[in-house]
């Protein structure tokens, strides 16, 4: 996919290396937000997905593509860049579901429905999910029409960068064995120009590409993402005796 120029991105600062790692992305992106002072609270912007100046212009711009129009039940993370995307569902009567943090629950799933609420904007914070929204375990959840993810970095080819965590990426996989998603449902994201990388940088297998990538002056759709599948489901040769132990959902799966 070209390039699409823009004088509010330094292409030179957010040009990944051939041999960029993610924490060495993560830095750089950290440390631009917060020195270019687009980053928003809470501050710093370092060690979580990044809250930055247009957040709700980006939510806007996702909200005019036709993925959103025709959903009905979003998967959305908790963290504050894309509070206005959670409260934006919510007011056009979308049910959001989101993660319990970690997924440390058997019932690993915060649902919030627009019809049982009455304060959309404290439902939709993070402390405000788990008070206001219906806790419930996987069986309990509608099939998602749409994923929106927050991000550390994305690049033009979809290839996305989370805090490091792999929460994300995993609960994706639990949704693909579950039967909730599958590999036509659009996994979106929406961030600063600033986060919007133009090199290569290191993914894996697990890692789940974007369809959409929206900032709040343009839209990015990678199309075939250079090749590479999504998730099918999740990967076990990659969790540990620990995460298995500490996430309920996944001794569930194991059982099936």
């Amino acid at each position: 996919m070209p390039t699409v120029p823009n004088p509010k991105r330094r292409g030179s600062e957010m040009r990944a290396s051939d041999d960029a790692s993610k924490a060495t992305v993560r830095e750089r992106v950290w440390d631009d937000l917060e020195d270019s002072g687009e980053a928003r609270f809470p501050f710093p912007p370092h060690g979580r997905i990044p809250n930055y100046a247009g957040a709700d212009d980006a939510a806007d711009r996702l909200a005019d593509q036709p993925e959103w129009e025709a959903a009905t039940a979003i998967k959305a993370n908790p963290d504050a860049p894309q509070l206005p995307v959670r409260r934006r569902a919510l007011r056009e009567g979308k049910t959001v579901y989101m993660a319990v943090p970690r997924l440390a629950d058997e019932d690993c799933f915060l649902k919030l429905d627009p019809d049982e609420l009455d304060d959309y904007d404290a439902a939709t914070t993070v402390s405000g999910s788990a008070e206001h929204g219906e806790q419930i375990g996987p069986d309990a959840v509608d099939e998602i029409d749409l994923i929106v993810s927050g991000s550390v970095a994305v690049t033009e080819s979809g290839g996305r960068i989370g805090k490091g965590e792999g929460y994300s990426d995993l609960e994706y996989a639990i949704l693909r064995d579950l039967g909730l998603v599958d590999g036509s449902t659009t996994v979106a994201t929406t961030i600063h120009e600033r986060q919007l990388i133009d090199g290569p940088v290191e993914v894996g297998a697990h890692d789940v590409p974007m369809d959409l990538i929206v900032t709040p002056e343009r839209v990015f759709r990678p199309g075939d993402h250079s090749g590479r599948d999504r998730p099918t489901g999740v990967d076990w040769e990659l969790l540990d005796a620990d995460r298995l132990e500490e996430i309920p959902v996944l001794q569930r799966l194991t059982e099936r």
